[in-house]
């Protein structure tokens, strides 16, 4: 049965390439971006089952007039991707304010925005489905990406805490985590602060540890986006890729392990 798709950020990279792939098989997408001229060419090969919106998501009242437009347009929404977001690279010290409260506004509060407007209309239709583009830096971290770090720990949280919250309702929620892939996210799409000579060496180090066994193919994941939307219990949190769940398993053991040696002094902290 075809589906009802809204997706955030849909002018490039995982946006375009799922919003093509849920056309492709007749589903109805709203898609949005900053520029509609960047959904051109949806439009002119899916024709009537794309809806465009142009919506800057940092933009609480037109993100909530882009749902309640995606809304009408398609007569319901049964799958949110918020997916709109990018790439701060700096240290924590090279970071500005401006570009750290640009990267929480888009990353958090975009995303935030949007799952609030689609809450109703999900309850209202006593089911739904809301998938939030994390990352595995979302669980673990990597230098010079510290706000964007950050960033994807909160979407971790807010996400987790709204699928306790919002189960009753028939709403499901699932973390999508890739880990790096070969989009422009970390090109044209990415911010960059201006570097202290400072971290150099840190930079550097960052920069040699990249190899391209590193990171995936994009054209490889709707397959993935696909069964995920049909099923009928999707999970909590999804990984992309195939370096994520190792990386997660090593950096979870360790912390288990430092958790561990020092549960004596916590539990002492506990009291009586």
């Amino acid at each position: 049965m075809a589906k009802t798709i809204l997706i955030t950020g849909a002018s490039r990279g995982f946006g375009k390439l799922w919003a093509k792939s849920f056309l492709e098989r007749g589903d109805k997408v709203a898609a949005t971006a900053r520029k509609l001229s960047d959904l051109d060419d949806l439009v002119e090969e899916f024709g009537d089952l794309v809806s465009p919106i142009q919506l800057d998501v940092n933009d609480r009242t037109a993100v909530f007039e882009a749902v309640k437009h995606a809304n009408s347009a398609m007569g319901s929404i049964d799958v949110l991707i918020n997916n709109a977001g990018f790439g701060l690279f700096g240290t924590i010290e090279e970071t500005t304010e401006a570009e750290a409260r640009q990267q929480i506004e888009t990353n958090v509060f975009g995303l935030l925005w949007a799952t609030q407007a689609v809450l109703p209309i999900m309850r209202k239709q006593g089911k739904g489905h809301i998938i939030q583009v994390s990352s595995i830096l979302g669980i673990t971290t990597l230098p010079t990406l510290g706000i964007y770090n950050a960033s994807k720990f909160a979407v971790e949280g807010l996400s987790e805490t709204l699928a306790s919250e919002v189960a009753g309702f028939g709403i499901n929620v699932t973390l999508v985590e890739p880990n790096g892939f070969s989009t422009d996210w970390a090109g044209a799409s990415a911010t960059q602060s201006t570097a202290m000579e400072e971290y150099a060496g840190v930079h550097a180090a960052f920069q040699s540890g990249l190899t391209a066994e590193s990171f995936g193919d994009p054209a490889a994941t709707p397959v993935a986006i696909l069964k995920l939307v049909d099923s009928e219990q999707p999970p909590l949190r999804l990984f992309l890729g195939k370096v994520a769940f190792p990386w997660a398993k090593q950096v979870y053991e360790q912390k288990l392990a430092t958790w561990e040696a020092w549960n004596d002094v916590a539990a002492a902290a506990h009291g009586a």
